[in-house]
């Protein structure tokens, strides 16, 4: 079996993550399988490189080796924690201070010129998994494979220049990775390769975005012929529900790669979009597992839409969001005002997240982020001015979605939801559902989001999975 694994930054720096990470593909290797690994920065350090990044344009000398000194102390304790012996230790730490020292400079050009370019934002950025990745190369190494650490570059990504979202040119980046991590594979050696990182055509340093690492593995499996790509986590998979706010939701065993993507938006531990575009173009499942718990299967995500034990298989919810409304007779069987609104919103950089107008035209209700709340009211209340159109922000709202397969085509399964969140006095404000019907999505006021998860849950997920058993 090829199996391409990617290993996220929470699970490796836990404590003797690394060493897990190693028991992990040795299981695998012993069992015959090729293994491709990508690995996350660790923890946070990725945040921390962006915040550094951003904040060296003011720094000196003395904070700028005191976030060197911050990066340096975790990096060190993984490989205090690993099962390396002193001498690769050793050399471990050589590769690692040697990549803060790079770091160092970086941020030190960006103090001087006083800027932070897009460029040098990525290249900052990419130091996390730069130095993660020699690290777990080296632990496999110690169990007795041959192993190699590799960029995205150097494993064949290659990119357009795109700086912060980059986008692969998959054709070449295809031909690039077959020729670069086959030949390894077919000598037993396996490729360490550092996720969300990639090289433009001109050879620069890019990065692939939110989701990137598991981009990197999807389009890494995509390109080999992977027979599955698994990304471990520190959870079991994905749950029908939060585990914060419902008590003991089960795992779900199977989601198609619609479903999966309906539920990105939702963040925790489901995949991008982007991340997902790989696989279900060339048909490799995708199986999110417990690193912690390896003997587990977690959830397996492919191209087959399945009811499993129940119509909806998740109860998501988004929070720091807002409710945009605009209404007005005026809105009424005028066309080009839905046009104005939109362009008025994309011009101001505002990314609309859900949308519902009722058929009278009377209004228009739109889900933002909310800390682009006041920016959409004010760029609409410029564009509108003169329109007799009202225009109103709610910043306490939240975005609760049903999310599964199951319900298309189910008869009365809104009626099941809205009556699950009704029997808990909780008002609906605004509804949305897409043609696919894989998922229904309402807002209710941000106080009453977890007693709506809790009831829809309760009253429709745990209900169908019982009756299914």
């Amino acid at each position: 079996m090829r199996v391409v694994m990617k290993f996220g930054g929470s699970l490796l720096a836990s404590r003797h993550g690394i060493r897990r990470v190693g028991d992990i593909v040795e299981t695998a290797r012993t069992e015959g399988d090729q293994v491709v690994v990508v690995v996350s920065a660790l923890g946070d350090v990725t945040d921390k490189l962006l915040q550094a990044a951003s904040d060296a344009r003011s720094w000196g000398d003395k904070e700028i080796l005191e976030a060197v000194g911050e990066l340096r102390k975790a990096h060190l304790t993984a490989i205090e924690q690993s099962s390396l012996r002193n001498e690769m230790k050793a050399e471990v730490v050589q590769g690692v201070e040697a990549s803060l020292e790079r770091l160092r400079k970086t941020l030190s050009g960006i103090s001087i010129l006083g800027e932070l370019s897009p460029r040098s934002r990525d290249l900052v950025v990419s130091f996390g998994e730069r130095m993660s990745a020699p690290l777990v190369s080296a632990e496999i190494g110690a169990r007795g494979a041959t192993s190699s650490s590799l960029t995205g570059g150097e494993a064949g990504i290659v990119t357009d220049d795109a700086y912060g979202e980059a986008t692969p040119i998959h054709g070449l980046t295809s031909r690039s990775v077959r020729r670069r991590l086959i030949p390894m594979l077919s000598r037993g050696e396996v490729p360490v390769v550092a996720g969300f990182i990639a090289m433009s055509s001109s050879g620069e340093t890019t990065t692939l975005g939110r989701g990137g690492s598991d981009y990197t593995a999807t389009l890494l499996a995509s390109s080999i012929g992977a027979d599955e790509v698994w990304i471990w986590t520190d959870v079991d998979g994905i749950l029908t529900a939060d585990p914060r706010v419902v008590k003991d939701p089960a795992t779900v065993p199977r989601l198609s790669y619609a479903e999966a993507e309906e539920l990105a938006f939702f963040g925790a531990k489901n995949m991008h979009p982007l991340a997902l575009g790989p696989a279900r173009t060339s048909g490799v499942p995708v199986r999110i597992r417990n690193g912690f718990r390896p003997d587990g299967l977690g959830t397996l995500i492919t191209g087959e839409q399945t009811r499993s034990r129940g119509v909806v298989k998740v109860v998501a919810v988004v929070r720091n969001v807002g409710l945009l409304t605009v209404a007005g007779e005026t809105l009424q069987g005028r066309p080009g005002v839905a046009a104005r609104v939109f362009s008025a919103l994309a011009s101001n950089g505002v990314n609309v997240l859900m949308i519902s107008q009722s058929v009278s035209e009377a209004n228009i209700s739109m889900i933002v982020r909310r800390t682009s709340l006041k920016t959409a009211e004010k760029a609409l209340g410029r564009e509108l001015k003169y329109q007799g159109i009202a225009v109103e922000g709610d910043p306490r709202v939240a975005v609760v979605a049903a999310v599964g397969a199951g319900m298309r085509g189910e008869k009365g399964i809104a009626a099941r939801i809205f009556s699950a969140v009704a029997s808990r006095g909780i008002n609906v404000r605004m509804i949305a559902q897409g043609s696919s019907e894989l998922n229904v999505s309402f807002v209710v006021n941000e106080e009453k989001a977890d007693d709506a998860v809790r009831a829809l849950h309760s009253e429709v997920v745990s209900q169908d999975r019982r009756i299914r058993k």
